[in-house]
């Protein structure tokens, strides 16, 4: 195995953490910066805008650059956003550090998927990009839950410290590992454009938005609902963090293994579980042990979406893999953002934490309506992923 592949995994661990362990510290954030928690969502949503909007402009910048030289630039990007967060006093340039960390996410995720795929021999490529996704989801088992009982322990800039320090560990592991390759063939973006004119594409894309909104809306408030409703404790909340990251491990395994066997029903099984484990959690919320086996299932069938999400999309933009494989990050991203509103809107309404999964459940529904709709016409019930 490259050494080049684990510094890799290791970025994408300290990028994964910077996104999502904002969740598990929004009671702290909003208490220290005396905002309410819906606002304090905002900085999930701006960090997810962020990304979707960065993801196409970085590309664009980077695309004549050597993709050694462009992760490189990204991490120091990422590791400057997360010490201005670590820096930050008011709730306004939080916000700011958040979008400036999250500008180098899709372009980072695009452009290493391609090195990890050129590190290793044809038949291990896929392998390759599993492992270096591997540290996202690592991101989600481990750095989340003690990301957040570090913040609780020392303060939530703590967390971002700790972060940045990961961030400049896992440059120093780029610059020595990865390799120059001289070799490299130029992207050909007027090539790769043209061939988003794909309508299944967007329907595609469109499913990962709904997908994204209809988990993250439930898991951007969850730290506050096991607080005020369930009645956890704050080291309770990480614990449960900790489980939900494994109920998000097993779903990606699980996951996998079925969209290789039919994409269309992975696809359509996943939504309906997200929505109805998403609802569920309603009542299950006001006890511990059911609130803590219903978010281990919900988590399982998240991420049990995500292998076939990304075959999905592949497919229907092969002509165009780096751009398509961007832009599904963007589309995630746009998902978040848009989760974390609805979320945040509904608490803001008066309808209280205990509505924000009925409206996670709603999100999911309409993408598989979507789903549906983008296999009606009966492609896509089995379809393998082409090596890229």
């Amino acid at each position: 195995m490259p050494v080049s592949l684990l510094a890799l995994a290791m970025s994408a661990f300290a990028i994964g953490t910077t996104e999502f362990v904002i969740m598990g510290l929004l009671p702290e954030v909003a208490g220290d910066l005396n905002v309410s928690i819906p606002v304090a969502g905002w900085l999930i949503s701006g960090y997810a805008l962020g990304v979707a909007i960065g993801a196409p402009i970085m590309a664009l910048l980077t695309a004549r650059l050597p993709r050694k030289l462009s992760l490189i630039l990204l991490m120091v990007i990422f590791i400057v956003g997360n010490l201005l967060c670590a820096l930050a006093l008011s709730y306004h340039f939080l916000m700011l550090a958040r979008v400036i960390t999250a500008l180098c996410h899709g372009a980072f995720f695009g452009i290493g998927a391609v090195v990890a795929a050129s590190l290793v021999p044809a038949g291990r490529k896929a392998s390759a990009v599993a492992l270096m996704f591997t540290g996202l989801t690592l991101a989600n088992v481990l750095g989340v839950p003690i990301g957040t009982w570090f913040g609780q322990l020392y303060g939530w800039r703590a967390t971002f410290w700790g972060v940045a320090v990961i961030g400049v560990i896992a440059f120093l592991a780029l610059v020595v590992s990865l390799p120059s390759q001289k070799d490299e063939e130029a992207t050909d973006l007027k090539s790769e454009i043209k061939a988003l004119v794909h309508g299944k594409l967007w329907l595609s894309l469109s499913m990962t938005v709904f997908f994204s909104a209809a988990m993250f809306a439930l898991f951007s408030y969850v730290a506050p609902m096991l607080l005020q409703v369930t009645g956890i404790t704050p080291r309770g909340v990480s614990w449960t963090l900790f489980l939900i990251g494994a109920g998000l491990t097993v779903g990606n395994i699980l996951g996998g293994r079925l969209a290789d066997w039919r994409v269309s029903f992975s696809l359509i099984l996943s939504f309906s579980l997200i929505a109805v484990f998403s609802l569920l959690f309603r009542w299950t919320s006001h006890g511990a042990w059911l609130a803590e086996i219903t978010l281990f299932l919900w988590a399982m069938a998240a991420f049990a979406t995500v292998p076939a999400l990304q075959i999905n999309v592949v497919l229907h933009g092969k002509e165009a893999p780096n751009l398509v494989s961007t832009l599904n990050i963007a589309a995630f991203n746009v998902g978040n953002a848009l989760g974390a509103w609805v979320g945040g809107t509904v608490i803001e309404r008066g309808y209280g934490l205990t509505a924000v999964p009925v409206a996670a459940a709603g999100l999911a529904v309409i993408g598989l309506i979507i789903c549906l709709i983008n296999f009606s016409s009966g492609s896509g019930h089995q379809q393998p992923l082409t090596e890229q």
